[in-house]
Order: structure tokens, then C-alpha cells, then sequence
């Protein structure tokens, strides 16, 4: 065997290329700054994405609370006492049989008119101007409730 040849002398070029010295440092930012828009426009979206659904299901309750408010006091003036009670919760439903509320109902003054306000959901609570039979004006206090099967709001008490 013999030894191999001692290196070429100056003037030689290498066997391969030499990585380029200058704009490391223009690529390095470049590639962080690009990295760092990926990272803002994902988790941007997503920030974006949590607001919408927030703002969206507090609006499903504001409109669920005020039409199931509506409707219970709707069946009220038509003295559909029934119907009135299907729009009550359950914990309420116990505490009262269709039977008795029908008849509180009835004995009690009567509901002509009344306007719904806007639903407070911190306290999922209602306030209602109703106007009685005989033509007095009162301010009523609906408390509401989410039914742990359809998810739905539902009247939990008037005060």
C-alpha cells in the first residue's frame, strides 16, 4: 500500500464551498420575526375565537331568558295556568303541584299586561312591569334556571 499524497499547495480550490460569513445575523431575525407572527396570528385567533363564543352564549341567554319570561307571563294573562307551569323548573315543579299552582293562580290578581326588561345574567334574573286586572302597576322580580336536561332557561320563582 502506498500512503497517500500530501495535500495540494496554495492555490487550490476546496472540495466544497464554504458556508457564506456575512447576513447570519439579517436571517436570524428575519426567521424569529417570522416565527413570532405564526405564534400571534395562532394564538390571536384563538383569543379571538374564546371572545366570540363568550359573547355569543351570553347572548343565548338574554334571549332564552327574556322568551321564556315572555311566555310565562303570556300564559298568565291568557289564564293558561297549565302552560304556565311547563315554563317553571323543576325545583319548583316540586315544590308545587300543577293542581295548587293552578289554583294560587287563579286566586291571585290577575296579570293583563306586563313588559319584560333585560335579563341580569350574573343573578339569571328578570324584571317585569306588570299591570294587574284592576289596573294596578307592580314591579316583578324573575328568577331564572338553566333545565339540566335540554339546557334551556326556565322560570325558578317570581317574586
Amino acid at each position: 500500500m502506498t500512503a497517500p499524497a500530501p495535500p495540494p499547495g496554495p492555490g487550490v480550490a476546496p472540495p466544497f464551498a464554504a458556508p457564506p460569513t456575512e447576513g447570519r445575523r439579517t436571517r436570524l431575525w428575519i426567521g424569529l420575526g417570522v416565527g413570532a407572527l405564526a405564534v400571534l396570528l395562532c394564538c390571536g385567533g384563538g383569543g379571538a375565537a374564546v371572545v366570540g363564543l363568550a359573547v355569543t352564549g351570553v347572548q343565548a341567554i338574554r334571549e332564552q331568558g327574556r322568551t321564556v319570561t315572555s311566555d310565562y307571563y303570556q300564559a298568565l294573562v291568557e289564564r293558561n295556568y297549565g302552560r304556565a307551569y311547563d315554563q317553571l323548573c323543576d325545583d319548583a315543579q316540586r315544590r308545587e303541584s300543577r293542581p295548587e299552582f293552578e289554583r294560587r293562580a287563579a286566586a291571585e290578581p290577575q296579570v293583563a299586561a306586563y313588559r319584560v326588561g333585560e335579563v341580569d345574567t350574573t343573578s339569571l334574573t328578570v324584571p317585569v312591569d306588570v299591570t294587574l286586572d284592576g289596573g294596578d302597576r307592580e314591579q316583578q322580580q324573575v328568577s331564572l334556571g338553566q333545565d339540566g336536561q335540554t339546557g334551556g332557561m326556565e322560570v325558578c320563582g317570581v317574586n
